[in-house]
């Protein structure tokens, strides 16, 4: 019986990488700083979390150009933090997140919270019920018929 084995094409990248730069070069990029969003549906809305541990809300900026929406976060220096000496400080990094919005989406009427470090965003959809059409298939006798009567009406 033959053995059939799945091929990986990232496998030979993936291997390239760690012998050039090691097994840290692939950690750092699992572990990026980025924050993790989540975006779905609900009651007639599109929403937005992102997850923004430890930021205040004079930190982050929310902006809609066209159907992009741009959420930028940036951690400004603290008075707290001068008596520290960090060697490793990924609390103080800048983040920015782009959303592609679907096409009738009502930018007008966004709403946006942080609370307990979650960004949400709300942006209202119109009713997909009424954007529903049923469409009629007509039969070549239908269409002849159709024609036949314009042809009259002339």
């Amino acid at each position: 019986m033959a053995d059939i084995s799945r091929w990986d094409p990232f496998a030979e990248l993936n291997s390239l990488q760690r012998t050039l730069f090691g097994d840290s070069f692939s950690s750092g990029l699992r572990n990026s700083t980025s924050p993790t969003t989540d975006v779905y549906s609900r009651d007639g809305a599109i929403v937005v979390e992102t997850h923004l541990p430890n930021f205040k809300s004079d930190e982050v900026d929310v902006d809609v150009d066209g159907r992009t929406l741009t959420i930028t976060a940036s951690r400004k220096k603290r008075e707290e933090d001068s008596d520290r000496k960090y060697v490793v400080r990924e609390s103080s990094s800048s983040f920015q997140r782009r959303v592609t919005l679907p096409e009738k989406t009502d930018t007008d009427k966004i709403e946006a919270d942080l609370s307990d470090g979650v960004l949400t965003i709300t942006i209202p959809t119109p009713d997909a019920k009424s954007s529903k059409k049923k469409i009629d298939i007509k039969t070549p006798n239908e269409i002849a018929s159709e024609e036949e009567e314009i042809d009259r009406s002339e």
